[in-house]
């Protein structure tokens, strides 16, 4: 070997070493933030150029640090923790979701991608255990969804609204409940499930498939009971999600919505316009229930969820096939004897419990005179 052979394998040596120092003290950066958001009681980690290294603590943005960041130190710090698939598709696209661990401290879900070309992060911390339905003050109604054995559940609300923790706390009460197959398809996998009564496969976006089509076709082939789809994203996942639906088995999916109306109009609309009357009268026959939540501050301190629920009855399937979608509010109180309840029963119900402030309920409330009707004095 000759000496500028030996000198550039030396120079290639300690630039290796050199990226080996960087990721460890990125990694040791992270666990630190990370370690105070948990020991904060925060729900997330948020790191943008130019900012500190902030956390998300009952809704407020509360900086961590005095320094701010640099695109580099995102980077170092997050691509060392993230698996290598996340790490591809990041340098490829400028965008990744994953789930990782740190001993000691938790899992985590990060997002991360770039604004105005530069790096920055999002990761939410995750409980370390599966979280039990009757743990997370959600309205006993809910508990329907559980004891449902066929048909499509959608779960609504907007980010940060609890979807994906009341997904699988309806997937931990399925596996307590019942001997099933659960297949769940994630991106990225949040809870990790133990097998219990029910035999629990968890397939995620990215590791074990390419993206969640091909994860469900392949799902449909494996014989399960339930279907868990992490989120609906497309007019193909949709389909299938329907069709698995139609044909036996048990869908539970979210989608970034903010009522039961908005819920169905987001599936037909996601189609061609010449499809949707066809795509209208398959929802009409496959939707069991509708759940939409949102979360709000506490009296207390801390965040109490609000609902709005349908179970799907005969009433709710014609407005959907005959795409009269303004009446669903309606025939959620009619079918209070199914389970249904308004988005201002529920607001109501936290009111007179004293966990909610009656001026946060009339903000939130979609139809306020029904709202101040429920909270009059009986």
């Amino acid at each position: 070997m000759s000496a500028a052979d030996v000198e550039a394998a030396d120079e290639e040596s300690r630039l290796g070493a050199d990226d080996v120092v960087n990721a460890t003290t990125g990694t040791n950066r992270l666990e630190a933030w990370l370690r105070q958001v948990v020991l904060r009681g925060g729900s997330d980690l948020l790191l943008v150029v130019n900012a500190p290294p902030s956390a998300r603590i009952d809704k407020r943005i509360v900086p961590m640090a005095d320094d701010t960041l640099a695109g580099p130190d995102i980077e170092r710090a997050v691509l060392a923790a993230v698996p290598p698939h996340a790490r591809e598709i990041y340098q490829r696209e400028g965008i990744a979701d994953a789930s990782f661990s740190l001993a000691g401290v938790g899992r985590f879900r990060v997002n991360l991608h770039r604004e105005r070309g530069r790096p920055a992060a999002t990761i939410r911390a995750l409980p370390r255990n599966v979280p039990r339905l009757s743990t997370l003050s959600l309205p006993p109604q809910v508990e329907h969804l559980a004891q449902l054995t066929r048909g499509l559940v959608l779960v609504g609300g907007g980010t940060g609204s609890g979807k994906s923790t009341t997904l699988a706390a309806l997937v931990d009460e399925l596996n307590r409940r019942e001997a099933r197959h659960i297949i769940t398809i994630e991106d990225p996998i949040e809870y990790e499930h133990a097998h219990r009564r029910s035999l629990v496969e968890q397939v995620e976006i990215g590791v074990d498939a390419p993206d969640y089509p091909t994860a469900l076709r392949a799902a449909l082939r494996q014989m399960p009971d339930v279907l868990i789809v992490g989120e609906m994203r497309d007019a193909e996942s949709m389909r299938l999600a329907l069709t698995a639906a139609e044909t036996g088995h048990l869908v539970i999916s979210t989608l970034h919505t903010t009522d039961v109306t908005s819920t169905v109009a987001r599936m037909a609309d996601s189609f061609p316009v010449e499809r949707q009357a066809t795509i209208r009268q398959e929802i009409s026959l496959a939707l069991s229930a509708v759940l939409i939540q949102a979360l709000l501050p506490r009296v207390s301190g801390g965040l109490v969820p609000a609902v709005e629920l349908l179970m799907v009855q005969y009433g709710a399937r014609q407005h959907i096939r005959k795409n009269q979608l303004h009446h669903l509010h309606q025939e959620i109180t009619l079918t209070r004897r199914f389970g249904s309840l308004t988005f201002e029963e529920s607001l109501a119900s936290l009111v007179r419990a004293g966990h909610l402030d009656a001026e946060v309920a009339r903000e939130r409330a979609a139809h306020p005179e029904e709202l101040s009707r429920l909270m009059e004095p009986s």
